[in-house]
């Protein structure tokens, strides 16, 4: 009842602060690591653990699910190049440089201190997402820092994982080898096996809510059976989430789409929020237990580690780029970085729920671990509130050029469909298809323009007039009895359907906070 009660406090306290990220424009897992800390500090906050399997599978598979969702391979073909940069060479000289300090500083032991390395390496995609969305930065800056997120999950989670089979003497440095070689392409062979008959049940539950919860199972049943047959659940999640995105879509009634979308966005965030709960609980055990000597070492030492975080990324991201100005010729399929972009990349370091959930997920007799949790924490706080309340000013400061290029190519890409509905209502002539052909022309016109035809189109608008004139005669029905609850019910569904198809896109997403 006490970890119900204080992530009741907590969804809470988050709630109010994230609207204060939004007026403020500060990345919302800012606001959530604040929120959580403050939460954790009260002092009658209960001491909580969690099974280490279970925090991998819970806060882990989601994470991966909801960045491998929105990376299309053709993507990883196209900016192989700067995604190996940052999501390989970027984790692995991350790593090497924290356990280098964890082994000299710290006094850690070398498998132990990787692993402190590969839990702090990966950036968070959502806290850079929630603040590069706010401006209009070059589309495909943005989405290689959304795929290296994706990326850079899987190999620190790799290194971290054998790392800590190591450091608990479950595994050996000569045995990892042989075992890599069967998990890594087995884990993606199981993940994309397992999403082709998960999509022979999801098409038979679409529309119900048995196919929401379907969902849950196959996400955290992949992650299981991976791992009960000793292959790469990281792996199998990401080709699990890959292989639904491609196929799924074409396949999904609109409604259903809709609904799994809320549905996950909500789950995602709430992971978030018991993420950062258990984390602080944890790292105010630690603080309340060390002596006063012991607890300025551990927080020097978790400085140190942060500004190494930082340091090695700041320092890879512009040794690249002057690598790419040095070797690359002009005219290339991997455009040089400008300086103004890699200062950008190489500020969006902020961790979030990965790095906490990897943290968590340390066994509670593994080698120095109340150490490592305590330099973890410090990271993600660190990076969310220095970088995050930074970030905006960084981006604003640097002036770039709006990038009209997404509109360009929706405008294109609509005109395309509206000339194919065109088409189809040719072949007809009656009255309905003269309507019909009316509204499309007028749709033609203001997308010509470079207009969205939902946001202005005076047919729309009259139509979201009416809808919100039947929607005052409908409440007023059901207040005076005129009609039953029942017959209510199904006439405002009615109604939301109609709203929402005469409605612009963006009044569809449900923003973050």
């Amino acid at each position: 009842m006490a970890l119900f009660e204080n992530m009741l406090v907590l969804m809470l306290v988050a709630i109010i602060f994230l609207q204060l990220s939004r007026k403020l424009a500060v990345p919302y897992p800012t606001m959530l690591a604040v929120a959580g800390v403050i939460v954790a500090s009260l002092p009658w906050a209960p001491e909580i653990s969690i099974d280490p399997h279970l925090a991998m599978a819970l806060f882990i598979a989601p994470a991966l699910l909801d960045a491998a969702y929105d990376l299309p391979p053709r993507t990883i073909r196209r900016d192989w190049l700067p995604l190996l940069s940052l999501a390989v060479w970027v984790v692995i000289l991350t790593t090497a440089a924290v356990a280098w300090i964890g082994v000299s500083l710290g006094g850690l032991p070398l498998a132990a201190a990787i692993a402190l390395g590969a839990i702090v390496a990966p950036p968070d995609a959502a806290a850079a997402a929630a603040m590069l969305g706010r401006f209009a930065l070059p589309r495909r800056a943005v989405a290689i820092l959304q795929g290296e997120s994706l990326l850079n999950d899987a190999v620190s989670l790799l290194i971290f994982s054998a790392a800590v089979g190591v450091a608990m003497g479950a595994a050996s440095l000569t045995s990892l080898a042989p075992q890599l070689i069967i998990a890594v392409p087995g884990g993606v062979l199981v993940g994309m096996v397992l999403a082709g008959i998960s999509m022979l049940f999801s098409s038979r539950l679409s529309g119900t809510l048995g196919g929401t919860l379907f969902e849950f199972v196959a996400v955290f049943g992949t992650w299981i059976i991976a791992e009960r047959l000793h292959l790469s659940a990281i792996l199998a999640v990401v080709a699990f989430a890959m292989t639904i995105a491609h196929y799924v879509p074409a396949r999904q009634a609109p409604r259903t789409r809709l609904h799994s979308y809320s549905v996950w966005q909500a789950s995602v965030f709430l992971l978030n929020v018991l993420a950062f709960l258990l984390m602080g609980l944890q790292a105010r055990t630690i603080i309340r237990d060390l002596d006063p000597q012991e607890l300025s070492f551990a927080l020097s030492f978790a400085a140190a580690v942060f500004l190494t975080v930082v340091v090695v990324r700041i320092a890879w991201v512009f040794a690249y780029n002057r690598l790419m100005h040095y070797f690359q010729p002009t005219q290339s399929r991997f455009p040089r970085p400008t300086l103004r972009m890699s200062m950008v990349v190489s500020w969006c370091g902020m961790r979030g729920l990965v790095t906490l959930a990897t943290a968590l997920a340390l066994p509670d007799n593994f080698p120095s671990r109340e150490l490592i949790v305590l330099s973890a924490l410090a990271v993600v706080l660190g990076s969310l509130i220095v970088q995050g309340l930074t970030l905006g000013p960084l981006i604003r400061l640097l002036g770039f050029e709006p990038d009209k290029s997404l509109e360009k190519d929706l405008a294109r890409a609509r005109l395309t469909l509206i000339d194919t509905a065109i088409s189809e209502l040719n072949a007809r002539d009656d009255q309905a298809a003269a309507s019909l052909r009316e509204f499309y022309k007028e749709e033609r016109v203001l997308v010509a323009d470079g207009h969205h035809p939902r946001a202005i189109s005076k047919t729309d608008q009259l139509r979201l007039t009416l809808i919100a004139a039947k929607r005052t005669k409908l409440n007023a029905m059901r207040h005076s009895g005129a009609i039953d609850d029942d017959v209510f019910h199904a006439l405002e569904q009615d109604l939301d359907f109609a709203e929402l198809a005469a409605s612009p896109p963006e009044k569809l997403e449900i923003i973050d906070g």
